[in-house]
């Protein structure tokens, strides 16, 4: 931290406490303008963080001024107020997000992983964590995401660039526009896949009618093909569902909500 601190002539505040897969701090540039200084852990997921933001160059997502790859650091627009757009009424906060996505989704190849190799790994574990931590859900629900991961990913539409996990609390609200998206964990994936996090998020509303509302309405609106986001939808929670220790109930029960919406 020190390094990027004399590096970029940043003056550092106190650590954000909800950063969880990185180390994200508020600074002062020389200038004085406020940015953020993120120093990311070894994390698959957000490998190319710093690649998607300079893709969007700050259309729909926060701008990246500086990436030092060495020491995993990125120096990054800051959002103030920074408000989350969990704060908004949830149609008023899916609005935000249907003006959003579409300018998010820019054409993509490499170097962002495929959501098919992705969607190949949460297959290949899946069955396994179920059997050793006890069949802990029924049968149906791994079938069905099992179903998911292998199927659609063959079908899948243009390519696209994807946040994996762009939920209301990864829209913060800001000054240059109203909304800006960060964190993102990149893919290259079919535009169907880049509203699962919405469709499951509990930040909106949480319960089986939630659930639908937002699948119903994201889907239609973005004009996306629905049992495909469903599909995805129910794929991508369920292989986030467990860790080393074993399957989170609620994320699984998030997991049984989209198979039956």
């Amino acid at each position: 931290m020190r390094e990027c601190a004399d590096r970029w002539s940043l003056t550092v505040g106190e650590p954000f406490a909800y950063a969880f897969a990185s180390l994200a701090m508020p600074v002062t540039r020389r200038d004085g303008s406020a940015a953020v200084l993120k120093i990311q852990l070894p994390d698959r997921e957000g490998e190319h963080e710093a690649d998607a933001l300079a893709r969007w160059a700050g259309d729909g997502a926060v701008l990246l001024f500086d990436h030092d790859p060495e020491r995993r650091a990125l120096l990054i627009e800051r959002c103030v107020p920074g408000t989350s757009l969990a704060a908004l009424k949830r149609d008023a906060a899916l609005e935000v997000a249907i003006g959003l996505l579409p300018r998010l989704w820019v054409p993509a190849g490499p170097p962002f992983r495929p959501l098919a190799v992705e969607a190949a790994e949460w297959a290949g574990g899946l069955p396994g964590a179920w059997e050793r931590f006890g069949r802990p859900f029924e049968r149906r629900l791994l079938d069905a995401a099992l179903e998911a991961l292998e199927e659609l990913p063959r079908t899948q539409g243009p390519q696209v660039l994807l946040h994996q996990d762009l939920h209301a609390d990864n829209v913060l609200a800001a000054g240059r526009e109203p909304w800006l998206v960060i964190d993102p964990k990149p893919l290259a994936g079919e535009r169907e896949f880049g509203i699962t996090a919405l469709v499951r998020g509990d930040e909106l509303g949480r319960g089986p009618a939630h659930v639908r509302h937002r699948l119903d309405r994201l889907s239609g609106e973005l004009g996306l093909d629905r049992d495909r986001v469903r599909g995805w939808t129910v794929g991508q929670t369920l292989a986030w569902s467990h860790d080393e220790e074993g399957f989170d109930p609620a994320q699984v029960e998030q997991a049984r909500w989209a198979l039956d919406a």
